[in-house]
Order: structure tokens, then sequence, then C-alpha cells
């Protein structure tokens, strides 16, 4: 084989591997976009231009947990103390659409003052390797994980308790972790008592157990609402996206759909906007939810 022969062979093999092979990172630039997601496999943020998510008034029946959240991040995002926060409770109530909400809305009054930056609840064991990056960077971070909670089988946990404020180098200053969760102590019960049942000293096992939910300094629980704030969450979508409909038909469609699912929250109530808007044959403004 010719010296050109084995060269272009040689280029050919070089480009198939660089195609295979995730790009390179070489630095933090969390200033070309407001939201990232986290990739623990090539420690790298990929930006977000649309962000999905709902403006803070069409969030109805969490105006205490919404006040508290949105003061938080206020101060965070001016240079301030604030806290890591956990928002627990009811399926379908806003938790994550409140998180995102409430970033949307500082970054309106502060324009570029906060990145939001989604870490995957099977990534968190490279947390670590996050916040080393954050480090890097001046602009101010809020790392939001949705859905966090954990297993019998799971150890995870410790690693995150250790992170949020237990490690020698301690959370970064530009970095506070929103996390959402069904569970307030983020276990299953099943799981603490397990613990609790197989411990030398049970009390000692609990405290292990629920200690992890303790770093988080907000705990902003999220419950099932009643038919009239369900009803004023509908409306509020349905003024919102323009959608022409008696009040009379509008009340018997919400009802019977609830009914249906067995179950009223802000995810239930979207979900019928979405099935009356499609009847109606009106299009959602920018789809967002």
């Amino acid at each position: 084989m010719s010296d050109t022969s084995t060269e272009a062979l040689l280029r050919r093999v070089a480009e198939a591997l660089e195609r295979l092979s995730p790009p390179h990172q070489d630095t933090v630039l969390l200033e070309a976009a407001d939201a990232f997601v986290w990739h623990a496999e090539g420690e790298f943020f990929e930006p977000i231009a649309h962000i999905n998510r709902v403006d803070l008034d069409l969030l109805k029946g969490i105006d205490q947990v919404r006040d508290v959240l949105l003061e938080n991040t206020q101060r965070f995002a001016a240079g301030l103390p604030a806290n890591n926060a956990l928002l627990w409770g009811a399926r379908g109530m806003g938790k994550s659409s409140l998180i995102k909400a409430v970033h949307a809305t500082v970054n309106a009054h502060q324009p570029g003052s906060l990145v939001l930056i989604e870490i995957h609840r099977e990534e968190i064991l490279s947390l670590p390797q996050l916040l080393t990056k954050l480090r890097e960077s001046t602009r101010r971070a809020i790392l939001f994980c949705d859905d966090l909670s954990f297993q019998s089988d799971d150890t995870t946990y410790k690693s995150l308790k250790a992170v949020l404020e237990g490690g020698i180098e301690g959370r970064p200053a530009n970095a506070v972790f929103y996390a959402t969760s069904n569970r307030r102590h983020l276990m299953a019960r099943g799981m603490i008592e397990n613990e609790n049942s197989t411990a030398i000293h049970p009390g000692e096992a609990v405290e292990e157990s629920v200690s992890l939910s303790d770093r988080f300094g907000l705990w902003l629980g999220f419950h099932t609402c009643d038919q009239q704030t369900y009803f004023d969450m509908i409306d509020g979508y349905v003024k919102r996206h323009g959608i022409e409909v008696q009040p009379e038909e509008l009340k018997a469609a919400a009802i019977e759909w609830s009914m249906t699912r067995g179950a009223r929250s802000g995810r239930v109530a979207w979900q019928f906007v979405q099935d009356l808007a499609g009847r109606k044959g009106t299009m959602l403004n920018n789809g967002s939810n």
C-alpha cells in the first residue's frame, strides 16, 4: 500500500472516531443561554433555547409557597444568602412549574441574572463535577432536579448530603439546589422502616435516612386542590389562550373531566384545556403549559 493510500485511510479512521466521540467542552459558557441540561457523560452543559414553562400568575392555589420561593430566589439573584429548597407533595400541583416560573420572573426583572441547570436524578453522583465547573463561573445558577427520590438499594443520597452542605468545599456561593419530590423525606416509608428494623440503634438509622431533607433550608409543601381552585386554573388557561366557550359548558366539561381522571390538580386542569382547545379548534399560544 502506498504512503498516499495509508494516509487517506488513517484520515478516514480519525474522522470516524471523532464522529463517535462526544464534542470536547473546553470551558463553562453559562452566558450562552438562560437554561442548560447537565450531561454527566462528557461533563458538559447543553444549552436549552426554549424552556417549557408557564407564567407565574397561571399557577393557582399555591400562593404561600410561591411567595416564599420567589423571595428566596430574588435574594439569591441579588447576591444575598439563600437556601436550598425542597418542593414536595401532591402530584401535578405545579412543583417543577413553579421553579421554572420563578426563574423566568426573576430574569424578567434582572435579565440574565440567573441560569437554570437541570440535573437528572440518575446523574446525581456527578454533582461534585458539576459544582466544580460552576466554581469557574461568576454567573449564579439554580440547580434543578425534578422528581428526586431514592429506593431501598440506593445509597446515592449519602453523596448528595455531603455535596449540599457537608463537604469540605461546601456549596459554591453562586449555586442553590432546588428539587421536587412526591416524598417529604425523599425516601419511601418502607425504606425508612426497613433501616429502622435492621439497625442496632434504630433511632440513629432513622436520623441517617431523613437527614438528607434537612439539607434543604426550605420545605415547601404542595397539597391537592379543591374544586374552586381547579376551576380557577382552567379559567386562567382559557382566558390566556383565548378559547371561546360558554361558562356553563366549561364548568360541566371540567367536572366531567376531573371525575374521569379521579383527581383535581394543575396537571389535570392543563390536560383538560388541551383537550378543550383541540375540540374548539384553538391553537395554544407557543404550546406553553
